[in-house]
Formats: C-alpha cells, structure tokens, sequence
C-alpha cells in the first residue's frame, strides 16, 4: 500500500520527523524547572521547607527542593542544630533560589546573536564594583532569602548553541560571587 501512494509516505515521514524532533527537544534541549537551596559558605546547616523534613546542607553543596508557588517557609538551623531564622517567602515563578546563608549573588545577563560591537553592548548595560573591580554589563546583586529573577541557575551553564544568529537574545544565570569572578574575567577582557 506504501509502494502505491507516494502521499501516505510523506505523511508517514513527516510525522515520523515530527516524533524525532520533539524527542530530541525533550531530551537534549528542554530545560528543566526547579528550585535550589545553596550553601557557599564553610558551615553546615540544617533546614526544613514547609515544615518539612529536616535536611543538611554541608560547605559548598545545593539542593533541589519542592515549592508552592505562593508562600513558602524555611526554617535554619546550624551545625548545632540551634534555629537561626524562620521566615516566609513567596515563589511566583518556576525556578528559584534559596541562599540560606545570605550571601552575596549575581545575576549577568549574557547576550546571544549575531551583533558586531559586543563589547559596545555589554558597556552600554551599565556596571557594578565588586571588591573594588569595575565589572561592566547588565549585573545584579542578589542577597535576600530567595531570588527567582534569573533563568539559568547555579548548576547550569549559559547555552553553547545560538538558536536564533538573525537577532540578538539574551539570557540570565545566578552566579555565586567568586563563581560569577571567575566567569566574567574568563570570558570578558575590557
């Protein structure tokens, strides 16, 4: 029946096609949606979400956790098990980060496509002095309880493939500060 109608087989193709490439959207390019609660610093704590179950964060470590949108709550504790805070916050988007230790973050916003002054862009977004550097581009300083207006967050790099080369894009990822140092200076030389 195949060998008789040319049609059905572009149908049969096509849809075949269409099957590949929502596959390979889902398992290569679909970004996934979660919250983190990050520790950057030498301590430990102790926390629980929503009168949760008590979890551990050691130095340097995150973890994923479940929020609502809406209000949420965090108790801390330290290495000691003694309550450092409980406070509430609200989750309205789909990614967040919660920096249980209140530390300083930034988020950058990273410029994609084809554009011929990169650097003229980047120094017309502003700047922020970090340690007594200047450091250009579209940077904000993050060091409340929880931040959610950012799209790539700490576990994640910014994309190695330009999707769309005819305009320009731009994308935002938290940084830890020393990780955010580290990155500028890799990568920008003003």
């Amino acid at each position: 029946m195949l060998k008789n109608n040319p049609s059905l087989k572009g149908l049969l193709f096509a849809i075949l096609a269409a099957i590949a490439a929502f596959a390979t959207y889902f398992i290569f390019l679909a970004k996934q949606n979660y919250y983190l609660v990050d520790n950057p610093t030498p301590d430990t704590y102790f926390f629980s979400v929503n009168n949760g179950e008590q979890k551990i964060l050691s130095s340097g470590q995150y973890l994923k956790v479940d929020l609502n949108k809406g209000k949420n709550s965090i108790k801390v504790f330290d290495q000691n098990k003694k309550m450092l805070y409980d406070s509430a916050f609200d989750v309205k988007n789909q990614r967040g980060l919660i920096n249980i230790a209140h530390k300083d973050y930034y988020v950058f916003k990273q410029f994609y496509g084809y554009f011929r002054d990169k650097d003229s862009l980047i120094m017309a977004q502003g700047s922020m002095n970090i340690d007594g550097k200047t450091f250009l581009g579209n940077i904000k300083k993050e060091n409340k309880l929880y931040c959610e207006d950012f799209y790539f967050n700490i576990d994640e790099d910014y994309n190695k493939v330009i999707k769309n080369i005819d305009k320009v894009e731009s994308r935002t990822k938290i940084f830890r500060k020393q990780d955010f140092i580290n990155y500028y200076n890799e990568n920008y030389k003003f």
